[in-house]
């Protein structure tokens, strides 16, 4: 995690080059990355983690970020629900935990400790997609709500 030596530093300082300002039409949610690129790495919090996340930016520095935090609180609810930040560190591209791999071992140690119950309290997929990061056999899909039965 000698990424997290860097807390006072900003990911335009860590991740060059700067970013050019946001076009004025642009998005709140590009305005939003734009903002938080210019945030101390100490600074953000778990929302913010889960948007840079999501948005896969400057993932080798904001990935130990979000574990540190996983850790601690695996269904950590960052914004959305419970377990978001969890379902965004997961999704991220497999180049990135290539970087990174001594923590998504510890990811994947946290994410098979969950129990069954917390993982069903998940939304749609979860289940799927954290077996799918954890290596794991793939859980059966629901999809009665996707085709439910057609009475004769």
């Amino acid at each position: 995690m000698d990424r997290l030596l860097h807390l006072d530093r900003t990911l335009d300082e860590l991740d060059p080059p700067r970013w050019m300002p946001p076009d004025p039409d642009a998005t709140h949610l590009v305005r939003t990355v734009h903002e938080l690129r210019c945030v101390p790495l100490g600074e953000l919090g778990s929302a913010d983690l889960r948007i840079l996340v999501s948005q896969q930016v400057a993932l080798p520095y904001v990935l130990p970020l979000a574990v540190r935090l996983l850790i601690e609180e695996p269904l950590l609810e960052a914004y959305f629900y419970e377990g978001d930040l969890l379902l965004a560190a997961v999704r991220a591209p497999g180049w990135a935990w290539a970087l990174l791999p001594e923590l998504g071992a510890r990811l994947r140690t946290v994410i098979t400790a969950l129990p069954e119950t917390a993982v069903a309290g998940l939304p749609r997929g979860a289940a799927q997609e954290l077996a799918r990061f954890v290596g794991g056999p793939v859980p059966p899909r629901d999809t009665t709500e996707e085709h439910p039965a057609v009475p004769l």
